[in-house]
């Protein structure tokens, strides 16, 4: 299945379900911060919408309410928002490191654990 496209909001929604595990739209509401967060009836409506990209699903009903949990894992959405990042650049991630390296955003850390990374992905290429 191909993931879908997410909006800020519904990774917001996501993430909350994410961190939480199963929750209602009343819970999912609550997690989002208060200065920016939108009407309830709006995180509705996303929630319904990520249902029908068959990013979340329904797990049960409480009384009136429907409890939802993430079908698409955090990881996956990682990798599909990084793919779609690099498509703006034509594949080029070379813009992208730039920019992170210049705004002070990547460490030392993480180009260790980049290298650790390459090296491994190195090592499975060699034994195909």
């Amino acid at each position: 299945m191909a993931l879908p496209k997410l909006s800020k909001l519904e990774l917001q929604i996501m993430e909350a379900l994410w961190i939480k595990g199963p929750c209602s739209i009343r819970e999912i509401h609550e997690t989002l911060p208060a200065r920016t967060r939108p009407a309830y009836t709006t995180v509705q409506t996303m929630v319904y919408r990520l249902e029908a990209k068959k990013a979340l699903r329904r797990v049960k009903k409480i009384s009136t309410a429907f409890i939802f949990e993430a079908a698409v894992s955090r990881e996956a959405a990682e990798r599909k928002l990084i793919g779609d990042l690099l498509d703006l650049f034509g594949g080029k991630s070379r813009p992208i490191i730039a920019h992170l390296i210049e705004s002070g955003s990547l460490t030392r850390e993480d180009v260790r654990e980049a290298e650790k990374i390459l090296r491994e992905h190195e090592r499975k290429d060699e034994t195909k």
